[in-house]
């Protein structure tokens, strides 16, 4: 048997260089009972970043898996963050420990509008999926899924007092639904594009909608059902309900039998500076101050009067009214003139933000003295904060924190590594930044032109750039200073490569040529007594093509160049002359590499494709089908025949050269992939995106089995598959507005299988209990017992029949619902024996009876139908009942004693037990700080 090639696996080591990312909103948060203002959160591709503004720190990550952040929500206690995700999935984090024990999945595509309700018990999630979802945290369960909506969701948001949702979507609708019937009751449809935006204002008496023109349109809310009493039935009536005889905020989906809660009417419109659609609209917890912006780098905050002023505000415009008619007509006796109420006097301009670049989101909040602070996630990989005092007359924002030193503003179009491997050289369109690879902070960052190629020189005491108007710039590490800038082409400079002795470089430009430079050491003015480093042109190879890469082979024998027009030439380096073409690539050449031993040449096309070449006669040894858009970067890994390519379909990957097999994929980047640099040494890969991030690979001792990569790769496809894949039409059958919340994944399949693996365990195993008592009753002594299996000796011996299955559904629980729609019917009669076992024994009755009623209400016809089931339906009902009883007069008896104890511990403290304690606290020490102040005054 022979030796088979062993590959060890590169696995993701770090993200840095992204501040935040595009697809993501920016929110204020708290840590540790820090103050507020102080913290903000924003989603960096996979993971969430908390930055401490004031120190311009990272101060937690919230470490994702594989999908891009989309939306955040912090929890309204402050505790937790939920964050959703490009796959439609939701995790809760702690801000004290950073961790996450909560995930729901529900929704098909991103989600993109996350919020909490008054209590922190439930969520609300709105989906590109055209779904909203109903969340309950504590059961870690989903409550129902809304349909009705035709395009993506945009906003979604409880009522404080009432159980009712509002959500608003790209299909220019905004909805309201009951959400004690789950059914949608109103459909406004007075816009005329997407809704992109919405608040709730005047203790939720108004809406606020945000659109795709210049208008903030407004509509008053009546709650018709105010003064009924609680617990009246509904009566139905007609639409005679409705106060409002426009109709065009009736939708075409009601239904004239439904009683409707509310009615809308519009109150008028705010009129924005900005010509192009609402980006984001949103209000300061107490809805006081209002934020809105477009497409542009404006900012625009309004304020919402209070009542009090709004009457003084309309006095004031009576009294100049009378003024004006009486100097006008003259007569004492005429009548009073009629002041009108609009909507500009409720809702009055403050000021105008504008901010370094085109803002992503916004977030804001209003402190008790007046206050305003504001945090702005911009496009370009920035976070800037602002403050407002709103009570001044004509306030001034004052920028107090930008977030610029962790990354770049625009994308990383060259990377490399230093020769010692410490070192890590990103460069980009308008700065190159040195990065320490093992803390990944930035050690240098130095103003340059739109750099397209860089290297380290010979000692890494400087480097060059290559930029796109075709400059060759040279920068010392020491100084942090710009030492040369040389003209080297007429057109972009595309690429540079060191040559294997080290005495030069060779560039190769738009301009058609290949120059070949030699460094030396110079003095001048500048540099002092010391020389400096600069470049001296020594010749050049003129072509009939833009030339788009240069590489020597390693011992300097061969030079390859490839072309505008598709063809790799490769010519002698001391003299220049032609030696070999390599053609079969359709589109050009963007990338290629030479290996170590000058055996072979690998190129990359903007075809998808990858060739592999013998550089002693120029063959095609293979050609691989590499990636689904453009091969952007190859590069070999030093010493070996190993090779990876990065592409514009956000991957990169691994491959072997002499058997021309795909080793591994390296998946994690959000955007195109620009380049990649790998380390002396082969142990580090940097990796730069257009989602503006750096990500750092680091190979392990872990041999990679292909078998094993090629099966996830199918497991991968598969689960993409049910992920698309729609539920089956049932003729006949319409479906309705609500539906379970969960859907069919990979995960909750192997769930479901994990449960029939027990069940059929209980079986195998009951039936040899049984004949086990039947053998002893025949022999008429005890016998040893049988055997334990495996599986439950693994779990500490426990028994099948009491607690195994515990453990299953424990561990399935945030999927439990779909993993039981999976399960066939004929494991159900054991279930619901084994349920009834467990609720006699008093074991997690709460899991227990979500899992039973969800039983119930899905299989109730062949439950009921099957006769065999009704004793044990029976007894369950016996069982339950007087189970859940027990636990409800325990839970109420916990309940009295801790009021109790709360009310002992208010009377011997003198305060107001958990809520206004600590205020009462903070309270006294501003007292005793005054009384000190006094008499050191006084003194």
């Amino acid at each position: 048997m022979g030796l088979t090639k062993q590959y060890l696996r590169y696995t993701p080591s770090a993200v840095f260089g992204v501040i935040g990312s595009q697809k993501s909103n920016i929110v204020f948060v708290t840590l540790r009972g820090g103050e507020r203002g102080r913290y903000v959160a924003v989603g960096a591709c996979e993971h969430v970043f908390i930055w401490d503004v004031r120190k311009a720190e990272k101060v937690l990550i919230l470490e994702g898996n594989k999908h891009e952040v989309t939306h955040l929500c912090p929890s309204p206690d402050g505790v937790h963050i939920a964050v959703g995700y490009e796959d439609g999935s939701l995790r809760i984090f702690s801000l004290l420990n950073g961790e996450s024990n909560v995930s729901f999945n529900g929704h098909k595509s991103a989600i993109v509008s996350i919020q909490y309700d008054a209590l922190g018990a439930r969520l609300v999630t709105g989906s590109r999926d055209t779904d909203v979802i109903v969340w309950d945290v504590i059961n870690e369960c989903g409550l129902y899924r809304l349909k009705g909506h035709k395009d993506a969701i945009t906003q979604a948001f409880f009522l404080k007092n009432k159980n009712l949702l509002v959500t608003s979507s790209k299909d220019s609708f905004v909805k309201w639904w009951d959400l004690d019937t789950q059914h949608c009751f109103k459909t406004m449809v007075g816009h005329r594009s997407e809704v992109w935006g919405m608040v709730l204002l005047n203790q939720e008496n108004r809406l606020l909608t945000g659109s795709a023109d210049s208008e903030l349109r407004a509509w008053d809310i009546d709650y018709l059902e105010e003064n009924k009493e609680v617990g009246e039935p509904r009566e139905k009536k007609g639409k005679g309900l409705l106060d409002d005889e426009d109709n065009e905020d009736e939708g075409p989906d009601e239904d004239p039998e439904e009683v409707l809660i509310l009615s809308c009417k519009k109150a008028g419109s705010v009129l924005r500076e900005a010509r192009d659609r609402v980006v984001s609209l949103t209000a300061d917890p107490k809805a006081k101050i209002l934020a809105c912006h477009g497409l542009d780098a404006n900012l625009e905050i309004f304020a919402v009067l209070p009542e009090e002023e709004i009457q003084k505000k309309m006095e004031r415009k009576l009294k100049k009214a009378r003024k004006k008619a009486k100097s006008q007509d003259g007569d004492a006796g005429s009548a009073d003139p009629v002041v009108e109420r609009k909507l500009t006097d409720e809702i009055q301009k403050l000021t105008n933000i504008k901010a370094s670049s085109k803002i992503r989101s916004v977030d804001c909040f209003l402190s008790p003295n007046g206050e305003m602070k504001i945090a702005l996630l911009l496009q370009n990989n920035t976070v800037e904060t602002y403050t407002l005092n709103t009570t001044e007359k004509n306030p001034a924002s004052t920028k107090t924190c930008r977030l610029t030193l962790g990354g770049h503003r625009t994308d990383v179009r060259t990377l490399t590594f230093s020769s010692d491997n410490i070192a890590v050289l990103s460069a980009s369109g308008e700065t190159v930044k040195v990065w320490n690879r093992s803390t990944l902070q930035v050690i240098r960052t130095m103003a340059c032109e739109y750099a397209l190629c860089s290297l380290f020189v010979p000692g890494d005491r400087q480097i060059i750039i290559g930029t796109k108007s075709g400059k060759i710039q040279i920068f010392d590490l020491a100084s942090g200073s710009l030492l040369e800038t040389t003209e080297a082409h007429d057109g972009a400079l595309w690429s540079i490569c060191l040559s294997p002795d080290q005495r030069g470089i060779v560039t190769g430009g738009a301009d058609k040529t290949v120059k070949f430079w030699d460094f030396e050491l110079i003095k001048d003015n500048e540099s002092g007594p010391n020389k400096r480093l600069t470049v001296k042109h020594a010749r050049t190879l003129q072509l009939d093509e833009d030339v788009l890469c240069v590489r020597y082979s390693p011992n300097q024998r061969l030079l390859a160049v490839s072309l505008l027009d598709c063809t790799v030439k490769i010519f002698y380096t001391d003299t220049l002359k032609f030696f070999l073409s390599l053609y079969g690539h359709k589109l050009p050449v963007l990338c290629m590499d030479i290996s170590h031993d000058c055996a072979l040449i690998v190129t990359g096309s903007a075809d998808r494709n990858v060739k592999v070449w013998g550089l002693d006669f120029g063959d095609c040894h293979r050609s691989m089908f590499a990636h689904d858009d453009s091969v952007m970067f190859l590069q070999f890994v030093p010493k070996t025949h190993l090779f990876f390519t990065a592409g514009k379909d956000r991957k990169i990957k691994q491959w072997d050269a002499d058997k021309f097999e795909h080793i591994q994929t390296l998946e994690g980047h959000k955007g195109e992939v620009w380049c990649l640099a790998i380390s002396p040494n082969g142990d580090h890969i940097v990796s730069s995106s257009h989602d503006k991030s750096l990500r750092l690979w680091e190979r392990t001792r872990e041999p990679i089995i292909l078998e094993e990569e090629k099966e996830m790769e199918r497991e991968a496809e598969f689960e993409e598959s049910l992920a698309k894949g729609d539920e089956p039409v049932v003729p006949g059958e319409t479906k309705g507005e609500a539906e379970p919340a969960g859907k069919k994944t990979i995960e909750t399949v192997k769930a479901a299988e994990r449960i029939m693996e027990s069940l059929e365990l209980y079986r195998k195993e009951s039936k040899m209990l049984e004949e086990h008592t039947a053998a002893c009753k025949a022999e008429g002594k005890e016998l040893p017992p049988p055997p334990t299996n495996p599986t439950l000796m693994a779990y500490g011996n426990i028994s099948v029949s009491s607690t195994y299955l515990i453990y299953i559904l424990i561990m399935t629980f945030y999927i439990l619902e779909v993993s039981l729609l999976v399960l066939p019917f004929p494991y159900i009669p054991d279930l619901l024996s084994l349920f009834n076992t467990y609720i006699q024994q008093g074991l997690e009755v709460e899991l227990v009876c979500r899992c039973l009623f969800f039983l119930l209400r899905i299989h109730f016809g062949q439950i009921t139908g099957n006769q065999m089931l009704l004793s044990v339906i029976d007894e369950l009902r016996t069982n339950t009942i007087s189970k859940v009883r027990e636990i409800r007069d325990v839970l109420g008896f916990n309940s009295a004693g801790l009021q109790f104890l709360q009310r002992e511990i208010e009377s011997k403290e003198d305060v107001m037990f958990f809520a206004d304690a600590t205020g009462r606290f903070e309270e006294k020490k501003r007292k005793r700080r005054k009384r000190e102040r006094a008499i050191l005054t006084i003194t």
